[in-house]
């Protein structure tokens, strides 16, 4: 069976409402599919917004309206029918359908599975268990923690990635003692250059928040079922108020792996997301798809997105393949961090820099320019995007010269 001989306007189940799942529906409606869509989301909120979590939203500057990316209404004018608050239990590939947690059953002619990602846990062992101990992924995990950021209240925070990070700053904020621990030899060790490591160390113990790096929690303990004491791997011993966990996420495949579909690091997806069976395609944090000769999988609002773009436009029959630009971005304290590209694989990199808290670091791997990370720079940015879509590279002495306008690169 290929995707031409499927009825492009029958029914499309999604499954997962997150970012990649309503860019799938409200892209399909937008490229005329006039069939039934269904969106199924576990939560029972409509789509919103992750990454104000762990900063406007625990600050309590962001509402739990203003998070979600529609009103009720817009879905009610598309058409698209949410079925809130249940999951998908079972993939029936030989009658396309699936089988929900309250017992119906959806046929689908294109089935989406967006189904997003988790988070690494602590297990039991390390005291994972015990109150006080929390992760930000959903509203629900926010609304459980918020009570606990009091000023004066010590808070451990294990993981220094960029929701660790994000959750320090909002911490220090509040008035919070922060402890951050990270068992890699720095921070931002998987996600950015050592030199943008080092601004962001800087930050955060200028606001006084102690950064351990290299070190390794060993377990949590406490007195009544709730958190009161940390131990390090080196033998420390400290006392905790409440943990917040950022150690990674785990992409959620397992419903796709009990149907039979192909997994590699996510569920496997083609050129045009389309999964090891032509009637299921994939999007977001969970789908891992082929780039540059390799395959690979993000962890991205930019990609949930365009993703979804891509799968709705392989629905419709008008795929052009998907292409990924990837870029991301971190709020911490007052500084706005931009990322294009991915700088894996880079051997040099070199820093344009306008002020302490206004620079930019470019990486290259020997000739090509691979990433650019912007710290309070949104036009360099933006620029910076532009090249690196475009294939271009300008020169380390180039983009380092003060007295070059970066924006005369884009047109030579």
């Amino acid at each position: 069976m290929t995707n031409e001989t499927i009825d492009k306007n029958g029914p499309v189940v999604v499954v997962g409402a997150g970012q990649a799942g309503f860019s799938v529906c409200a892209n399909l409606r937008d490229f005329g599919h006039i069939g039934p869509i269904t969106l199924v989301g576990n939560e029972p909120q409509p789509p919103y917004q992750r990454p104000p979590l762990s900063k406007g939203y625990l600050l309590g500057e962001i509402t739990e309206e203003r998070l979600f990316l529609r009103p009720l209404a817009f879905y009610e004018q598309r058409a698209i029918h949410l079925r809130l608050g249940v999951q998908v239990e079972e993939i029936d590939r030989q009658r396309r359908n699936v089988l929900l947690s309250d017992r119906s059953v959806l046929p689908y002619s294109h089935l989406v599975l967006a189904t997003g990602s988790r988070p690494r846990v602590l297990n039991r062992e390390q005291g994972g268990d015990l109150e006080g101990v929390y992760y930000v992924r959903s509203i629900a995990d926010a609304k459980k923690m918020a009570p606990e950021f009091k000023a004066g209240r010590h808070v451990l925070v294990v993981g220094g990635g960029y929701i660790g990070l994000e959750a320090a700053a909002v911490s220090s904020k509040l008035g919070l003692r922060v402890t951050l621990i990270e068992s890699a030899p720095r921070i931002l060790q998987r996600v950015a250059s050592v030199q943008t490591a080092s601004f962001f160390q800087q930050l955060h113990r200028s606001h006084d928040v102690e950064i351990c790096e290299g070190v390794e929690l060993a377990m949590l303990t406490g007195r009544d079922g709730r958190v009161t004491q940390a131990h390090m791997k080196d033998g420390r011993a400290f006392d905790v108020d409440f943990v917040v966990v950022g150690i990674g996420i785990h992409p959620n495949v397992e419903l796709a792996q009990a149907a039979g579909l192909e997994i590699d690091n996510g569920i496997k997806v083609d050129a045009q997301c389309r999964a090891s069976d032509p009637t299921i395609l994939a999007a977001g944090d969970c789908a891992s798809f082929p780039w540059k000769g390799r395959r690979i999988r993000l962890e991205s609002v930019g990609n949930g997105i365009d993703q979804g773009e891509a799968v709705a436009r392989t629905i419709m029959l008008a795929a052009e393949g998907y292409t990924a630009k990837p870029w991301f971005w971190s709020d911490q304290f007052d500084i706005k961090l931009q990322i294009v590209g991915l700088a894996a694989g880079h051997d040099s990199a070199v820093m344009r820099k306008i002020s302490e808290n206004a620079l930019s670091i470019w990486h290259y791997r020997g000739d090509e320019l691979l990433a650019v990370d912007a710290i309070n720079q949104p036009t360099v940015f933006m620029i910076s995007k532009r090249l690196i879509e475009a294939g271009k590279s300008p020169g380390p002495n180039i983009v380092t010269d003060l007295g070059i306008d970066l924006k005369s690169l884009l047109h030579s």
